[in-house]
């Protein structure tokens, strides 16, 4: 073997280890996110599967007290007639889901980050399938779509702020 072969194995040799070695160091993510697996990642998690699981059940009174007393959407636009606050909430809530007769609501979740007045964004794609009501008989939607969720820590407890 000569000498150029011998030093372009012992480089492709330490390039495989390097490689190893950082596929060790990679931070582990919480199963099925994309989100680093911390313990304060997996309580916010979890509370938005609390979340997650309210909406399935339409279950308007354990989302109220999800959501916070300065919650706030305004819709994504600057049309102020679609805007939402916590005093409209619940009407919202009531008309949206006594339209569906089932609610199937999977959330991907991809990224838990730090806001503003550390406040806690979550990025999830969300996968909405429901069941409504049609002149043919019940007829099932599916809608996918990227959200946010804004969140406060509210003492030990977490308070959803817009994204709803």
């Amino acid at each position: 073997m000569n000498t150029h072969h011998f030093s372009t194995l012992r480089g492709y040799a330490g390039l495989l280890l390097l490689s190893i070695a950082s596929i060790g160091c990679r931070t582990q993510m919480i199963p099925n996110t994309d989100v680093d697996d911390t313990p304060k990642n997996r309580e916010i998690v979890a509370f938005c599967e609390r979340y997650r699981k309210a909406v399935e059940h339409r279950d308007v009174r354990f989302l109220l007290s999800f959501a916070g007393s300065e919650y706030y959407e305004d819709g994504g636009n600057a049309d102020a007639s679609d805007d939402l606050d916590y005093a409209g909430l619940e009407a919202y809530l009531n008309d949206k889901f006594k339209q569906a007769k089932g609610i199937r609501y999977e959330m991907r979740y991809r990224r838990v980050s730090e806001g503003r007045k550390k406040l806690i964004l979550v990025d999830y794609t969300y996968s909405a399938s429901y069941k409504i009501p049609s002149e043919e008989g019940d007829i099932w939607r599916r809608r996918v779509s990227d959200n946010r969720l804004v969140i406060r820590r509210d003492k030990e407890k977490f308070k959803i702020i817009a994204g709803m």
